[in-house]
């Protein structure tokens, strides 16, 4: 195995571990259990045997509920080493039987690494460790029975599965982990439960990933003929369903014996056939290859549907943002039209301003006005400078509340849309993302304050020439910022067009005519413009703060962008499959264990022993 091989592998490990996949939307339960799934096969199968290709040839023994697997079993190694018996379910710990030379390719992690070991001295000894009895219990067993059998060839290894149909979820889905670990699938059924549907559900996903499947068919009646009809039909139904079976084996019905024992003559063609398969070195091989690749591509194929269901939530993702940010780009819009359109003049603001400029007879004529309005800010030098103060707190008091009232509505806005979906509730669900947050009201008040400050101190900035500062003293810095800030509010966008129409036109053009008079035309656009700048920032971070419990929702999710990586993975599988299945491309097997002599091929195997007939048993 190459460098690259393992990192195509690693890499999709890494990406599986990465994804999270936590927006309920449809299909990302399944994609969540598909990417469990996977990473499980990468561990328990595909990596190791990779990595050993001559490694011990893993049989899994699976099939439905009372189909006989553990008795079979039993019968291939002559003693009853796996549980059999009428409460279901039968076998909950998975036994594993290996011939003792083959011992070091299994008591380590190398397979299946999220079983612990227990050795089948320690397994029937009760006062050893994980040795309890589970004959109750309904959770999945956690760890895996070994069992050294000289009675198994060398080279093979036999794992009792649960059963597939298992009245125990955790057992079912042991059950298909097993199968997804095995190199040759040795399904078992019987007589008259060889149509359930649930078996050929699981047939059909060994079909899809290519797994050598051999089938044995058990408890045959002893009846002349039944065994070749009902042979044709399976084989016809496996024809029908696509699914390639390389052995099918026929056990008839029966009797057992004292220790619930088959006859070791009706399983004489089985052991044969794994005793001549553990002899066969390259046959082992191309089977554990040909598997090898169909999971590989089954790991392609499930990288693929995943990426798929991780562009799902990306995309969802991105809605819930344009959806909150939406509602508060409105939010800002609204706070620049109100600023804009005059109706900050109106009221408190508009009678503080009349007392600063005193407009008695605010209409009659700009330039008289300009004239009283220079005379009575004259007059405030004497010790009266509160009008100017108290109408820029009234600016100040009213863009508070403009901006408060407007993202509270933003927020309404935003919450109401994420709740309109499973998605978005999920982020709401506990937080009340459309109450004010503590504090807020006085973090508008100390930006709307700064900002206020930044217009004296361009005015003062302004004025700092000797000519222009003595036209600004005449009248008071704070008098002449609250004229600057008269016309950024009043003007349309903040950019002062000239006599501008609308509410508050009069106020504006007394504010600019005043500003004009003291800097001039240019001067007074540029000050504008830089008071805009620096109102614009300022509520920018205040909508941003107040948007910001929203999308930390969104940011907290994490692992987007997982789509175009998996992608890439599949791909990259899809490749190394192909390369598998290339004679003489096949990645070299890495050093394992010790394993020397191979098994001596047995004699031409004998026919078939008799049926004779036994009861039905159940396990």
């Amino acid at each position: 195995m190459t460098s690259s091989t393992t990192q195509v592998l690693d890499t999709f490990a890494e990406h599986l571990r990465e994804l999270t996949l936590p927006l309920p939307v449809d299909g990302a339960e399944q994609a969540r259990a598909e990417g469990r799934a996977a990473l499980s096969q990468l561990a328990d199968h595909v990596t190791p045997r990779l990595e050993s290709l001559d490694a011990p040839l893993l049989v899994v023994i699976g099939g439905s509920t009372g189909a006989g697997k553990s008795t079979l079993v039993n019968a291939l190694v002559g003693a009853p080493v796996s549980r059999s018996g009428a409460i279901r379910p039968t076998t909950r710990r998975p036994v594993l039987l290996h011939h003792p030379a083959d011992e070091p390719w299994f008591t380590g992690s190398r397979i299946l690494p999220g079983l612990a070991r227990v050795h089948a001295g320690e397994a029937r000894d009760p006062e050893a460790p994980g040795a309890k009895d589970t004959t109750g219990d309904i959770d999945p067993a956690t760890s895996l029975e070994l069992h050294a059998e000289t009675r198994i060839p060398q080279g093979l290894a036999l794992l009792d599965a649960p059963d597939i149909d298992s009245v125990a979820a955790g057992n079912r889905e042991l059950a298909r982990q097993l199968l997804r670990a095995a190199d040759l699938w040795l399904f078992v059924t019987t007589a008259n439960r060889y149509a359930d549907a649930v078996p050929w559900e699981v047939l059909r996903t060994a079909a899809e990933r290519d797994v050598t499947v051999d089938v044995v068919m058990n408890r045959i009646p002893d009846r002349p003929g039944v065994a070749e009809e009902l042979a044709e039909d399976l084989r016809g139904m496996l024809e029908r369903q696509g699914i390639e079976v390389e052995h099918l084996f026929l056990v008839p019905e029966t009797t057992l014996d004292d220790e619930g024992m088959l006859p070791p003559a009706v399983i004489t063609e089985l052991q044969d056939h794994f005793t001549a398969l553990a002899a066969d070195g390259e046959g082992r091989r191309r089977i554990a290859r040909r598997t090898l690749a169909g999971a590989v591509d089954g790991l392609a194929a499930s990288a693929g549907q995943i990426a798929e269901h991780a562009a799902v939530q990306d995309a969802e993702r991105q809605r819930l943002r344009d959806e909150a940010v939406a509602a508060f780009s409105g939010s800002r819009e609204r706070i620049d039209e109100a600023l804009g359109d005059g109706s900050l003049l109106r009221g408190e603001v508009l009678a503080r301003w009349q007392d600063v400029v005193g407009t008695g007879e605010f209409f009659r004529g700009v330039e008289s006005m300009v004239t009283r309005a220079r005379d009575r800010l004259g007059q405030m030098l004497s010790g009266r400078p509160a009008p100017a103060v108290a109408a820029e707190q009234a600016l100040g008091t009213g863009l508070v509340h403009v901006v408060i009232d407007e993202t509270a509505r933003g927020a309404e806005r935003a919450d109401a849309a994420w709740r309109a979906s499973a998605a978005g509730r999920s982020l709401a669900e506990g937080h009340d993302l459309s109450r004010i947050p503590d504090g807020y009201a006085e973090e508008v008040q100390a930006a709307v304050r700064a900002w206020q400050g930044d217009v004296l101190e361009l005015v003062r900035a302004e004025g700092a020439d000797r000519r222009t500062k003595a036209r600004l003293m005449s009248l008071g810095v704070n008098a002449v910022g609250v004229a600057l800030m008269v016309v950024v509010f009043a003007s349309t966008a903040f950019i002062p067009t000239g006599l501008e129409v609308g509410a508050g036109a009069a106020t504006a053009v007394v504010g600019q005519r005043l500003l004009e008079a003291v800097f001039g035309d240019d001067a007074v656009r540029r000050m504008a413009k830089a008071a805009r700048e620096s109102l614009t920032g300022r509520l920018d971070a205040l909508v941003a703060g107040r948007s910001a419990p929203f999308l930390e929702r969104l940011d907290a999710l994490g692992g987007e962008g997982s789509a175009e990586d998996l992608r890439s993975d599949a791909d990259a599988l899809a490749q190394l499959a192909r390369e598998i299945r290339e004679d003489g491309a096949a990645p070299a097997s890495a050093a394992g264990p010790d394993v020397t002599a191979e098994p001596t091929a047995p004699a031409e195997p004998p026919a078939p022993a008799e049926p004779v007939a036994r009861p039905e048993e159940d396990a």
